[in-house]
């Protein structure tokens, strides 16, 4: 079966596969590349994409979400009890009426916030809140304040799928040789050699102030963290690494906008055609240009 991300994540690339995977370089394609790296690993769309089409030895993905990175060692290590979780929730919130349903999620969320996971312990109820707010939340956001509180309202859904068992299964088997690393992209510089393959997908830089979707930590990433991420990357490439990175393109709201042009001069800008998942105005989703910025 074709494998999917077992979450719905804002920025996701599950729809832009078919044009990123184009640029793919040749060396993955052949088997040179024995490593892939993916620094913002986040719903793990092209992680996925790649451990189904290519046979690479070594596969580390980054985040600096602590609960995001404990689901994904919970479903390689112990996916079926995070399963028997998950059939729970999902038979009692598609049980509820609306009115019940909204005060069941609003009880999870609250638990999940009661709780901080502890650095190095695998939490299985944890990752089953995780995925089940996640799955019921308004648009898959993952949002949260100052404090570090998940803080998104419940979405309109009628019948969510909380528990995708099979998919579950299939991405277990998946990523059973993946190492998932709760640590900042700037950790991933001692793996990082010529025959690795490296995709970044950091925050986006807002087209607007209103679409600052940036905060999957309390911590937002602001120009100052992508300029220092371009440095890195500049760094990486002195590796001969092979290295993709994806982000928004300023030019969609102004043309004189040469931000990315400028700290990425001297490697290969494209532009791909994405839809605008995100905004609160539905008028307001349609085709955007992203940027894919590659250094072979």
């Amino acid at each position: 079966m074709k494998v999917r991300p077992f979450v719905k994540w804002a920025g996701g690339k599950g729809s832009l596969i078919p044009q990123i995977s184009k640029y793919y370089p040749q060396d993955l394609k052949i088997g040179v590349i024995e490593k892939y790296v993916e620094p913002f690993v986040g719903g793990g769309a092209i992680l996925i994409d790649i451990l189904q089409k290519y046979d690479v030895k070594q596969a580390y993905a980054y985040d600096t979400n602590k609960d995001l990175i404990n689901a994904y060692n919970v479903i390689k290590t112990d996916v079926e009890e995070l399963i028997n979780k998950l059939k729970i929730y999902e038979d009692k919130f598609i049980s509820l009426e609306q009115e019940d349903r909204k005060k069941y999620y609003y009880e999870v969320r609250d638990e999940y916030n009661s709780i901080e996971i502890k650095e190095g312990k695998l939490s299985v109820k944890r990752a089953a809140e995780f995925i089940f707010l996640n799955r019921t939340c308004f648009n898959g956001l993952y949002r949260v304040n100052q404090k570090g509180d998940f803080n998104v309202p419940m979405g309109k859904y009628k019948k969510p799928t909380i528990c995708d068992e099979g998919n579950l299964v299939a991405l277990s088997k998946l990523i059973a040789n993946v190492e998932f690393i709760c640590e900042d992209y700037q950790k991933t510089e001692a793996i990082v050699d010529k025959n690795t393959f490296v995709y970044f997908d950091p925050p986006y830089r807002p087209l607007s102030v209103t679409s600052g979707f940036t905060s999957y930590t309390k911590d937002d990433f602001n120009d100052n963290d992508q300029k220092q991420l371009a440095s890195y990357y500049r760094m990486l490439d002195t590796k001969e690494a092979k290295l993709m990175l994806s982000n928004s393109n300023p030019k969609n709201v102004n043309e004189q906008d040469t931000f990315f042009d400028d700290i990425y001069n001297g490697f290969n800008i494209n532009e791909l055609q994405a839809n605008r998942m995100i905004n609160a105005n539905g008028n307001n989703r349609g085709k955007i240009s992203e940027l894919l910025i590659i250094n072979y």
